[in-house]
Parts: C-alpha cells; sequence; structure tokens
C-alpha cells in the first residue's frame, strides 16, 4: 500500500459524512480493513479516539443512516406539530 492511498484512507476514515461503504467503493477496504489500517498508522491514543468517535456516528454507516432517517419520515403526526409553528 502506497503512502498516499494511506493517507487518503485516513483522510476519509476520520471524515464525518464518508461512509465505510463510500471507503469501500473509492479504496476496496471493508471496515475492518479501514480499522486495520488506522490502527497501524495511528498513535494509540489517536486511534481510541478515532474508534470511540466512530462508534457513536450513525453517519458512517450508511445502512444505519438511511434506516434511521427511513424511521423519522414515519413518525405520526410530525408534519403537524411542524405546521402549527411549534417545535
Amino acid at each position: 500500500m502506497t503512502d498516499e492511498l494511506k493517507n487518503q484512507i485516513i483522510r476519509m476514515a476520520w471524515e464525518d459524512r464518508t461512509t465505510f461503504d463510500e471507503i469501500e467503493r473509492r479504496t476496496g477496504l471493508a471496515e475492518a480493513d479501514v480499522i486495520r489500517v488506522m490502527r497501524r498508522s495511528l498513535k494509540a491514543k489517536s486511534f481510541r479516539m478515532w474508534r470511540k468517535r466512530v462508534n457513536g456516528r450513525m453517519t458512517k454507516h450508511a445502512g444505519k443512516f438511511r434506516a434511521s432517517r427511513r424511521e423519522l419520515k414515519r413518525v405520526p403526526g410530525l408534519h403537524l406539530l411542524n405546521q402549527e409553528g411549534r417545535p
């Protein structure tokens, strides 16, 4: 793996809106492979900080993100609250 590819993977992994699916599409590396690259490339504390951040991000997992958006759209009466001017 070239340094340029490794840097690209690290950059995409730190971005909130770049999903693991997108990283796999661009680089061919699955989520486990990205985690392996991050573990080997970052200092231990930086890796732990990144893992903690990624575990809390719905947007890093495209399937979960889409499912959560669908659930929000199914909330009954939500559109009525917005029309009446209430939060």
